[in-house]
């Protein structure tokens, strides 16, 4: 399981009924699962593929982006694309393989793939008829 905290959620949100502003989401994310597997997909337009960085660490997933901005000699006419260093964190949970990391820069889009364990995934056991009784009920 994927679990995702932002302590600066609820300070946006009452930035944004106060002021009518919020502070731009440096790197988008949706987070999803097929089967056995999750994806994590984060936007990050603009950014170099060799600037991005991504660790994990204690279960902790980091991804660390950088965009270049307008260079200083160029006249800036309009300037509404964040640029400079983005980070962004993933806490995994214990069932998923962090070990095993899979990523895909592609679009401007970084792809994650995620397995659950094998010894997380359900597993049925054999239940077996009149044997061992004596035992049991001792």
């Amino acid at each position: 399981m994927l679990m995702r905290t932002d302590p600066f959620r609820d300070v946006d949100r009452l930035a944004q009924q106060m002021f009518g502003a919020m502070r731009p989401a440096a790197m988008p994310m949706n987070a999803y699962r097929k089967g056995d597997t999750f994806f994590v997909q984060l936007d990050i337009p603009g950014a170099a593929q060799d600037s991005i960085d991504l660790t994990v660490e204690q279960n902790v997933l980091t991804v660390r982006a950088e965009r270049r901005g307008i260079d200083a000699a160029d006249e800036l006419l309009v300037s509404e694309c964040p640029a400079g260093t983005f980070t962004r964190q993933v806490f995994l949970g214990d069932t998923l393989d962090s070990e095993h990391v899979e990523a895909d820069y592609t679009a401007g889009v970084l792809t994650l793939k995620i397995h659950v364990l094998e010894s997380a995934k359900p597993r049925r056991v054999e239940i077996k008829v009149g044997e061992h009784r004596d035992q049991i009920m001792a």
